[in-house]
């Protein structure tokens, strides 16, 4: 059994029970409380318990993890890399827009690669070129204009494991386990975006800018490497496309969670740059800043990944998100030293509560709008949303810091997360209601043929 119905209904009875009761004396409200909070949280560690049980899901995550750990480090590691080596945030800009152009315009060709000559050729030949522009951004000294075509190459080569990935999921699971699948995935999801960053913060500013790109192409190679080798990644494959190449946009959910995705991460990235500008290169607390942002995206992943979607999830998440990163952004302009420390933890705290279970979301909304077969374009198209959200993120942040300090870069933040939120509202009939549905793909009328790994 996955994420059951149960875990629902005690969040449902712990959430809105209260709201029906006569106020009773403290001590009994309280004690009532308390164990309503301590049914619903075994509940939740129950049905995450069960999933995990699942042969193989604990390996393919894990797995799959670390093949995409490079993902959240690698436009960090490059803005810290480049101003180092040519002094400007705004020129280290550039050469994550070249990256951006890059990944542009490989996701989804690279995804519908691998429904024709299937996945571990696809990942072993993207893995083995990005890593090598990964290394060469690390150890070679060039003038600019060679740092953005290498960060175009390594962009254009981005390994698909995302999509790949999660083409594979529904194949492991019953559907009605999947949606709970999906938020677990979202959760851990937060070790790339959020705690990835953070590793990068302290290994650039403590040890060496150069370390700090060299971790993520290692991570990239072993990561790969174990992905590809996974069973699963040789047992399922993905039916060739019969539709041309963007027609998967045509489904408005998967435009929603494209254009809401990129938007969510570029806004983090941007936040991310913006809070290693705050405290320089002189300490660590950058780095406990964002792994604080990080627990609070992992808590409200766990917490909320698993409750029924509705046509407003994405939207209200989104809001959250808007909200924190705004506070942020009025805390880094009126407050400094110890005080900018405090205040920013505590309002991104806040933030991250949204991230996680808006990734959860996206993820359940395309899987349930597309056709097994076209799931890896899909997911390569929200995958190039985020991975442009995050390098553009980045670059826009890093000349607005260049010219107005940290403030300027959180201000892009909060911009970038208010569109999202406002997206989401204002397009959220195109969100699918999947309250009492499973977010299984939508079957192909034809066999989906399983080779032996």
């Amino acid at each position: 059994m996955g994420v059951s119905s149960t875990a629902v209904h005690k969040f449902a009875e712990f959430s809105t029970g209260y709201a029906r009761r006569p106020t009773p004396d403290s001590a009994a409200f309280s004690l009532r409380f308390c164990a309503d909070a301590d049914r619903y949280t075994g509940a939740l560690v129950s049905s995450y318990s069960s999933l995990l049980k699942t042969p193989g899901i604990a390996r393919i995550i894990t797995a799959q993890l670390v093949a995409r750990l490079p993902n959240g480090m690698l436009s960090l590691a490059y803005l810290l890399q480049v101003q180092f080596v040519l002094h400007s945030y705004g020129d280290a800009g550039l050469v994550l827009a070249a990256s951006c152009i890059g990944q542009a315009i490989a996701g989804p060709l690279t995804s519908r690669w691998m429904g024709r000559w299937g996945m571990r050729p696809v990942l072993i030949l993207t893995t083995l070129v990005c890593a090598t522009t990964v290394f060469t951004i690390a150890f070679v000294l060039m003038p600019l204009y060679l740092y953005m075509l290498v960060g175009f190459v390594g962009g254009l080569s981005t390994p698909p494991v995302q999509p790949a990935v999660r083409t594979i999921y529904p194949k492991m699971v019953t559907s009605n386990q999947l949606t709970g699948l999906f938020a677990l995935d979202a959760s851990a999801q937060e070790i790339i975006w959020i705690a990835g960053p953070v590793v990068i913060t302290f290994v650039s500013i403590q040890v060496s800018t150069v370390i700090g790109v060299i971790i993520p192409g290692v991570l990239m190679l072993v990561g790969g490497l174990w992905f590809i080798l996974s069973p699963e990644v040789g047992k399922v494959r993905i039916p060739r496309s019969r539709r041309s190449l963007g027609a998967v946009l045509r489904k408005r959910p998967v435009i929603l969670a494209t254009i809401v995705g990129m938007l969510l991460i570029g806004g983090c990235a941007a936040t991310e740059a913006s809070v290693v500008s705050v405290f320089g290169h002189g300490g660590p607390q950058a780095g406990i800043v964002l792994a604080i942002w990080s627990l609070g995206s992992l808590a409200g992943g766990l917490a909320l990944g698993h409750i029924q979607i509705s046509p407003w999830a994405l939207a209200r998440r989104m809001v959250l998100v808007a909200i924190g990163i705004a506070l942020a952004t009025v805390v880094a302009g009126v407050l400094s030293g110890a005080s900018s420390f405090w205040g920013l933890s505590g309002v991104l705290l806040v933030a991250g509560l949204g991230i996680a279970p808006a990734l959860g979301v996206i993820s359940a909304i395309v899987a349930s709008s597309v056709r097994f077969s076209e799931t890896a374009e899909a997911y390569g198209w929200v995958g190039t949303g985020q991975l442009i959200g995050a390098a553009a993120g980045s670059a826009v942040a890093g000349f607005y810091i260049d010219q107005f300090h940290a403030f300027g870069g959180f201000l892009v933040g909060t911009i970038l997360a208010t569109l999202g939120a406002l997206v989401a509202i204002a397009f959220h009939r195109w969100h699918p209601d999947l309250r009492g549905r499973d977010s299984s793909p939508i079957p192909d009328t034809e066999p989906v043929q399983v080779q032996p790994s």
